[in-house]
């Protein structure tokens, strides 16, 4: 206890103090944004050999006779030109990486060496290049603070975008059930959404999983030889920290006792064991990118890349609920008819068997209308039975609160909405708003920018390893040795270099990712064909089904009016009852015939809001009539 008082351990902890302050600044200087200059460090001869030694065993060439020299240089000459030309792509092609460029949110806390185009070729990853058209996402690269949010908020909110539909039977009669009301459920309930939206949950975990290579880890060992001539004791524990610019610091603390072999006296310590605190610092490969940095870009990519993909799944279960719940529509409106058909002829069977009891009409006239009863109710059974299938597969998208399927009544029975025709002049901005906007292309501006992560990873490996190092130790407490070696502050400074001659695995790497984006754009383009031909088709089978509706309510209407007639004439004894029935019969097909093109209008309509990437059914507005210049 009396040496732990000593001024001289006293000295040794101000020592290990104003070291602990130099290590600090150190690393505030590697973390620095402003361009790292090449700084010459030295160190002692034994450690410069040392390092030198383990470059030299790591890369330096094996003579094992000229012809192997000479299968080396052919394979060397042979890929050349190869590496040549991916040099030149990486110092010209837009896809190289910027600072720029790197998932935005870590952006800020990159060294500006990284956006030396000059010195990188690949400067590092520049997301403001290829924004999707229009800019409606902004992807960004992770911080610190990102991280932390992401680990606080697991369960990422469903959206609800509009309240859980009603119950069965609690919706307005006169109105029926709304779309809308079909539409917040599938966005709320429906169990394929939610397994959509839970992708959010595993990027978010893995992203977070990335960050895990950041982490501050704790290390402690020991080492104990018990038995035998030389006995001792070696205990020792530290902090290490990777830091995001590529950069390791590190201290630790240990402390050996016993009798050491005389080769192994570094490993003895002084009573009060040793303090030890350092970093290691890339230069070249691993500055600007490196494997946890490019784990943690792809990871956040992947995070980025579930949203269009969350999208895409809402859009496209948006629309085929919209088809189910215009096909339930049309069925009750088909239902609808049928009953008011079967209606008609019992009213009218009356009529008819009080004219046979005056003598009017013959009993093969009421017989005859008893079978088109039949032959109505026949059908009325048949549609009624397509209304029940219809609202059991309409079920699947609409549910409760507690997100069970929910199957409408015939009280709930809605019309089809105003029929409004599509304004074919707009057809070139729906097509551009289309391509801004569909979550395909989206996403594969992302996939592109995810591939430059690699494209920058792979360059880096043709980069030499040149890092600098440092470290400090301090021994404390009284000495084990007569010399007293272990006393003084110990520092050590050196570098080290490693190159791959050939490089081919960075280079191999190059083309791979190079190919990758190639494909990816290639598939873009025909999508973006693609886009422009489902919205042409979807506005021209829009314009064609609106003009088939207007012709066949003209038809409908023709129809009704001449079996009005008939009824009349049939009334008064003008005609008989097979005119009747053919009139008649007429207009159920042409009522039942506009039934089935106004569904064909609303599916054409659900295809249009599909193709151009709304969320919600489209709902057109009356056009505006021409203004005339006043006199």
């Amino acid at each position: 206890m009396d040496s732990m008082a000593s001024p001289q351990l006293l000295r040794h902890w101000t020592r290990v103090c104003m070291l602990a302050v130099w290590v600090c600044v150190s690393t505030a200087g590697c973390r620095s944004t402003q361009p790292m200059k090449a700084v010459a460090v030295q160190q002692t001869p034994i450690a410069v050999s040392a390092a030198v030694a383990a470059a030299a065993g790591k890369t330096g060439p094996t003579a094992t006779g000229g012809a192997a020299v000479g299968a080396v240089d052919a394979a060397d000459s042979a890929t050349e030109s190869r590496r040549h030309d991916d040099e030149m792509f990486l110092a010209d092609s837009p896809f190289r990486l910027t600072s720029a460029e790197l998932p935005v949110e870590t952006a800020q806390t990159l060294p500006a060496a990284a956006a030396e185009a000059a010195e990188a070729k690949v400067d590092a990853v520049s997301i403001e290049e290829l924004k999707p058209p229009g800019g409606n996402i902004d992807p960004k690269l992770p911080n610190r603070d990102d991280a932390e949010a992401d680990s606080a908020d697991e369960n990422l909110p469903m959206p609800r975008l509009l309240p859980p539909p009603l119950r069965a039977g609690d919706a307005d009669a006169g109105l029926g059930l709304p779309l809308d009301q079909v539409v917040a459920s599938v966005q709320s309930f429906f169990p394929l959404l939610e397994v959509a939206y839970l992708e959010r949950d595993r990027t978010a975990g893995d992203q977070i999983a990335a960050w895990g290579e950041f982490d501050t880890k704790l290390k402690a060992r020991t080492e104990n030889q018990s038995l035998g001539f030389y006995e001792n004791y070696q205990h020792g524990g530290g902090v290490y920290q990777p830091l995001y610019n590529g950069a390791d610091v590190y201290a630790s603390y240990r402390i050996g006792r016993g009798v050491f072999e005389p080769w192994y006296l570094e490993r003895q310590t002084n009573e009060g064991g040793e303090l030890k605190t350092g970093f290691n610092v890339p230069l070249l490969r691993d500055h600007d990118i490196d494997r946890r940095r490019a784990e943690l870009w792809r990871a956040t990519y992947d995070r980025q890349l579930a949203e269009p993909a969350i999208r895409q799944e809402v859009i496209g279960t948006i629309r085929d609920a919209t088809l189910f719940y215009w096909e339930w529509v049309a069925a009750g409106q088909q239902y609808q008819i049928g009953k008011a058909a079967l209606e008609l002829a019992q009213r009218r069977n009356q009529q008819i068997q009080r004219r046979v009891e005056e003598g009017d009409l013959g009993e093969p006239d009421l017989a005859d209308n008893r079978r088109a009863i039949i032959q109505r109710q026949g059908k009325l059974i048949d549609l009624e039975r397509k209304l029940i299938q219809s609202a059991v597969k309409l079920s699947l998208f609409l549910r409760d609160e507690n997100a069970m399927p929910l199957t409408p009544t015939e009280n709930e029975l809605a019309e089809f909405p105003p029929i409004l025709p599509y304004d074919i002049s707009q057809l070139e901005d729906d097509i551009n708003y289309a391509v801004r906007n569909r979550p395909e292309l989206v996403s594969m501006d992302l996939m592109i920018r995810r591939v430059r992560v690699d494209l920058a990873e792979a360059f880096n490996e043709t980069k030499p390893v040149l890092d600098a190092f440092s470290n400090v130790s301090q021994d404390l407490g009284e000495p084990t040795s007569n010399k007293r070696d272990k006393s003084e502050l110990e520092l050590e400074i050196g570098m080290e270099f490693e190159l791959p001659v050939q490089r081919r695995k960075g280079f191999g790497k190059m083309r791979s990712a190079r190919a990758k984006i190639g494909q990816i754009e290639a598939k873009r383009q025909f999508t973006v064909e693609k886009i422009s031909t489902e919205v042409q088709n979807a506005a021209a089978a829009l314009d064609a089904a609106y003009a088939r509706v207007e012709a066949i309510t003209d038809a409908v209407e023709i129809s009704e009016e001449l079996a009005q007639i008939e009824r009349r004439k049939f009334e008064l004894g003008e005609s008989d009852l097979l005119a009747v029935f053919l009139r008649e019969q007429i207009a159920i097909e042409a009522a039942s015939e506009l039934m089935v093109a106004k569904l064909d209008y609303f599916i054409a309509r659900a295809d249009y809001t599909a193709a151009l990437a709304y969320e919600f059914p489209v709902l057109f507005t009356p056009p505006s009539p021409p203004t005339v210049p006043a006199p």
